[in-house]
């Protein structure tokens, strides 16, 4: 790796200034300083113990239910068909209405404008 100079480092400064701003930086760097810190101690524990620890973390989570893959792809596939069916409905509904069909037909102006209004997407 090569020597990181008074150069090299106020143009890592600059560009990172460029990018983030001045502002966040104080934040980002805590926030860096807290993840290293984490990090450390969760290693620590690890070489202490010989074996995987639980953080706080860990244990303050709610365990999860196993979900079945393909039952949820089957109800994925249920709603797609239902949205699709209910979008080539609305197609129909909206078309039927363009051509003059309605058995309700509007009285003003207004009211045509709001079957208009209604039926786009």
């Amino acid at each position: 790796m090569p020597n990181l100079g008074a150069p090299e480092l106020i143009i890592i400064a600059v560009v990172l200034i460029a990018l983030f701003g001045w502002k966040k930086l104080p934040d980002m760097a805590r926030s860096l300083g807290r993840s290293a810190r984490v990090f450390k101690s969760e290693v620590d524990e690890l070489k202490k113990d010989g074996k995987p620890a639980q953080s706080d973390a860990s244990r303050s989570t709610v365990p999860g239910d196993v979900v079945d893959a393909d039952a949820e792809r089957r109800a994925a596939d249920a709603r797609l068909a239902d949205a699709e069916r209910r979008a080539a409905e609305a197609r129909a509904e909206a078309d039927r209405l363009r051509a003059g069909g309605s058995s309700a037909t509007p009285t003003s102006t207004s009211s045509t404008d709001d079957l208009r209004r209604d039926t786009t997407f």
